[in-house]
């Protein structure tokens, strides 16, 4: 996909004066948050699991070259094929090379974050191969053109009645068709595309070195179909994917469900082990895992970065952080969204190309609270922040900004005289206008600046409080009149 980092600013704003796209993300960013609330309150101590996990991961990218290579191992045991690749570009040649080979001239392919970042889809496209999305949110995308906003709920942000009119369009369902019928068409649709498919591409959300395994989860089967339909199937995999032991498994099974949608468990889990053996009645022919670096080894190699592979790809920062829940994914300008695309883009293409991203937040901290995996990601955004000052790629509105607003804050005389200014201000609502404050111009587009009060702290404590204003003693206890006992 196009790299529209740089685009920041402007697509946020496009989508601020959206509302029908910024609820529908609003609502469904919601659901989920109530959801995982409830679903981690099943456990008995989610902190410890979150903690074993991280411990997991951390350990894994500690040895990641012997685990990769103990994975590699075990699938070529099982008659599979790994390819590695250093950039996108040899992981699209991987692939490319893999359909030629076979002659494959049709493809099916189940929800991959991964296929996004290298662009694979492009790739297919140009040297004639059909590829086709069968997750519905991602077919829905595909149909129109568009990339993903969300890594868990990729058309999160399309509102029902686009995409009535997209099925009425491509398919002549009714314009007021419920769900089960969009889905039904769909289904239909879709399904003899598995039935015509030369080879399947999924993603991959682990990888057991142990077995020689890959595992997905989903909900709508499409990735199973796609892993055992087709006689080929070709899994690609970020080279961080990977954990040790299937024992292991079981955490992130519990945790990836419950952080991304508050399911217990997702409908389908699909361990993959290798290619159909000849006793076994169904798979596929052949297995291939395309495993990427694509500038991972890099962040492996960033003390301050390298926790960000640890990402499960639940998209549970992206729901609660109030950023994206306001500018949707697509303002972020490339695959990854939210907080850990804020860190995760930066960290792979470069703070030049991101620098940006890390300043698309409010800091909250929210975002940290709910990762599965503990990535401290309010501390790696303020990193990211301080390597882009020092670089000299900050915008100078915004630097000017924060000096201004420190120059403010560190002269008390300055600071009361802009104050009593604000109170001479008009007022609208109990607000500033926006030509109030123009440096908050754009700030306060989709945001109230509240007045001063009339008087200011520094006046009532010279002056003491008015009678009427201060709170009536209870002459016998010393407590404000009508305050009770406790």
């Amino acid at each position: 996909m196009k790299l529209e980092i740089d685009q920041f600013d402007a697509a946020s704003k496009r989508f601020l004066l959206n509302q029908e796209l910024q609820g529908a993300v609003m609502r469904g960013t919601e659901n989920w948050n109530l959801k995982r609330t409830t679903a981690y309150g099943e456990i008995e101590d989610v902190e410890a699991m979150k903690q074993y996990a991280a411990t997991v991961k951390e350990h894994t990218l500690d040895h990641l070259d012997y685990y990769l290579g103990l994975l590699a191992d075990k699938i070529e045991e099982r008659g599979g094929h790994v390819h590695f690749a250093q950039d996108a570009a040899q992981a699209r040649e991987a692939v490319l090379t893999i359909a030629r080979g076979r002659g494959s001239r049709r493809v099916v392919k189940s929800k991959s974050m991964l296929s996004e970042e290298i662009e694979l889809n492009e790739a297919l496209d140009t040297a004639g191969i059909r590829a086709v999305e069968s997750d519905l949110g991602e077919y829905i995308l595909q149909m129109e053109g568009e990339h993903p906003s969300h890594i868990v709920g990729p058309a999160l942000h399309k509102p029902k009645v686009e995409v009535l009119k997209l099925f009425h369009r491509l398919h002549g369902t009714a314009l007021d068709a419920t769900v089960d019928q969009l889905t039904a068409k769909a289904r239909e649709v879709i399904r003899d595309e598995y039935l015509s498919a030369d080879m399947g591409i999924s993603g991959v959300n682990f990888a057991v070195a142990e077995t020689g395994s890959v595992v997905t989860v989903e909900n709508e089967g499409n990735a199973r179909l796609t892993t055992s339909v087709p006689r080929i199937h070709v899994a690609v995999m970020g080279m961080e994917k990977v954990i040790p032991r299937i024992a292991d498994l079981g955490v992130f099974l519990k945790l990836l469900p419950r952080a991304a949608t508050g399911q217990r468990s997702t409908s389908f889990v699909s361990v993959i082990t290798g290619p159909k053996l000849p006793e076994e009645p169904e798979g596929p022919e052949e297995f291939h895992l395309v495993i990427v670096d694509n500038g991972r080894s890099g962040v492996l190699a960033d003390p301050e970065m390298r926790t960000a592979l640890r990402c499960i790809r639940c998209g549970a920062c992206l729901n609660t952080c109030p950023v994206y829940q306001q500018v949707g994914g697509h303002s972020y300008g490339w695959v990854y969204s939210g907080p850990i695309g804020s860190v995760l883009n930066p960290a792979l293409l470069g703070i030049e190309e991101a620098k940006i991203l890390p300043f698309a937040s409010s800091l909250c901290g929210a975002c940290g609270e709910v990762c599965p995996v503990k990535i401290p990601l309010p501390q790696m955004l303020v990193t990211l922040r301080e390597r882009a000052v020092s670089h000299g790629l900050m915008a100078t509105g915004e630097a000017a900004g924060m000096s201004g607003f420190s120059a403010l804050m560190s002269h008390p005389t300055l600071y009361r005289l802009a104050n009593a200014a604000a109170r001479f201000a008009p007022r609208k609502d109990g607000n500033l206008p926006r030509t109030a404050l123009p440096i908050l111009r754009e700030w306060q587009t989709s945001r109230n600046f509240p007045a001063p009060a009339p008087k200011s702290f520094h006046d009532l404590w010279r002056t003491g409080l008015d009678r009427e204003e201060a709170p009536k003693d209870d002459s016998t206890h010393g407590r404000p009149t009508g305050e009770r006992e406790k």
